[in-house]
């Protein structure tokens, strides 16, 4: 086995602990810290051009890092997740490459989605998520019910909950990866 195959070998498993790590500290302190994002970033890109040479390598980390923002970033822009969240998934990308971040960011969505189901079906919070979703849908997320009334932004209580994406990131990652293997 030569060295490019090894380090290829390695990339799947690194990406894979970069998510668990993110899930456990999201899971624990509800963010997910720049150092362990900005650090998988850094340490994506060496080992890319080690596998697949200066130029490919790049590309594939770049082509994977964006594709991991773009995805995730106009949620964040709807303040519908945090910016660990997308700097997560950049991360991601940034390991796997765009075709991955683009299938884990699609398993992660299915998982997300199901997991807030769940949890807004156990907190018995339908009736709000009912009213947000026409809110959403109605009003492109310009909520703006009476003169001074607040608005779902500045409110929490409009809010059916909020979870640990960084888990949901994780588990599709992870769902991802045994799924190609």
């Amino acid at each position: 086995m030569n060295d490019a195959t090894l380090l290829s070998s390695m990339i799947g498993p690194v990406a894979m602990g970069v998510a668990l790590i993110a899930a456990t500290i999201d899971a624990q302190h509800r963010r997910i810290p720049n150092w362990l994002t900005f650090g998988a970033w850094l340490a994506a890109l060496p080992l890319q051009v080690a596998v697949h040479g200066f130029g490919n390598g790049a590309l594939e980390w770049t082509c994977g890092w964006l594709t991991g923002l773009a995805i995730f970033l106009p949620f964040y822009l709807l303040r519908g997740m945090a910016a660990g969240d997308v700097k997560l998934m950049a991360a991601v990308g940034a390991w796997l490459g765009a075709f991955m971040a683009f299938e884990i960011a699609m398993a992660t969505f299915v998982i997300g989605g199901i997991w807030a189901l769940l949890f807004t079906l156990r907190h018995k919070r339908m009736a709000q998520l009912r009213r947000n979703l026409r809110d959403v849908l109605l009003t492109s997320g310009q909520v703006s019910r009476e003169a001074g009334a607040p608005t779902p932004q500045a409110d929490a209580s409009w809010s059916v909950g909020t979870l640990p994406y960084g888990v949901a990131i994780a588990a599709g990652t992870i769902a991802v990866l045994f799924a190609s293997a």
